[in-house]
């Protein structure tokens, strides 16, 4: 605001001018002029000289602008930032925010060491809220990992050689946690339902998902044992305590245990059949409820 402007503020208000017409006069918002007016004195106190001095002192307390930060990292070429923005694009195209994608990919490109916040603003062009942002939602895909940045006090942004098993083993846990709700709504909505239908196809999709995810996370020994087991329940026909089933098999109780956990895991490896617990620590085997549908049940019962 000028001293001219301040003067004419001054006569306006003086003639009765309200502040919105002050400010179309000006080609200044409403709320500039009522800020204007209220921290130099009320409408009716206004003076230009006055408000002047004051806007000054105001400005002379104020402190220095920090300096911006000395960049940290050299500035890709235009090829680089050509790859960046092509590859984040694909990788939105699969669902990945825009920005999100982008930050990626920056950090994808970078040097060992990564990058700071700082470093991807510059490089990105973009604000640092945009940045932030979508460091969070790769820190939630656990697809990054924050280091601290030496001889600085800011922290630097890294993609390591273990992004790629975390978020791996993520989607795994996720499509397990899918497959086993699914079951969970087939038992609340009824098996011969509709919805218990398109969950039970959900089911079975989501579960073998996770079980080729997660093959090379069981071990063979794992496998073998939750094969072993289903074999015992079968043989048995009939329920099985944890206790018997350790005894029968010539197995440590914590052996068995696992493998009863490895099944309601991944219940795909029990496929076609399913482990049911029907008392502590005691289980049975039943159909799976997905595997045939309301008319294939209802030709096969008796």
């Amino acid at each position: 605001m000028t001293y001219e402007d301040r003067r004419r503020i001054a006569a306006w208000l003086t003639e009765g001018l309200g502040y919105a017409e002050i400010g179309r006069r000006l080609g200044r918002p409403t709320s500039t002029i009522s800020r204007e007016v209220a921290l130099n004195g009320a409408h009716a106190h206004y003076v230009a000289d006055q408000a002047q001095r004051v806007s000054g002192h105001r400005a002379r307390r104020r402190k220095p602008a920090r300096p911006a930060e000395p960049a940290t990292d050299e500035q890709p070429s235009e090829a680089e930032r050509g790859f960046v923005d092509e590859f984040a694009a694909l990788l939105a195209a699969t669902g990945l925010p825009r920005m999100t994608s982008r930050v990626f990919v920056c950090l994808l490109t970078a040097d060992a060491d990564g990058l700071t916040a700082a470093d991807l603003v510059r490089r990105l062009r973009v604000s640092p809220a945009s940045v932030s942002k979508s460091i969070g939602y790769l820190e939630t895909m656990e697809l990054m990992v924050r280091q601290p940045d030496p001889g600085g006090r800011r922290e630097r942004y890294v993609i390591d050689d273990d992004a790629w098993l975390r978020a791996w083993q993520a989607d795994t846990g996720a499509h397990a946690n899918i497959a086993t709700a699914a079951q969970r709504g087939i038992e609340i909505f009824g098996t011969e339902s509709t919805a218990g239908t398109r969950l039970g196809t959900m089911g079975t999709f989501f579960a073998r998902l996770s079980e080729q995810m997660s093959g090379s996370a069981h071990t063979e020994t794992a496998v073998y044992d939750a094969l072993t087991v289903l074999a015992a329940l079968v043989h048995a026909d009939r329920p099985l305590s944890l206790g018997i089933l350790a005894t029968a098999l010539d197995w440590p109780r914590g052996r068995a245990r696992a493998a009863l956990d490895a099944i309601q895991r991944q219940p795909a490896i029990a496929d076609p059949l399913a482990l049911r617990s029907i008392g502590p620590q005691t289980y049975t085997l039943t159909t799976r409820p997905d595997r045939l549908s309301p008319a294939q049940r209802e030709a096969l019962d008796p």
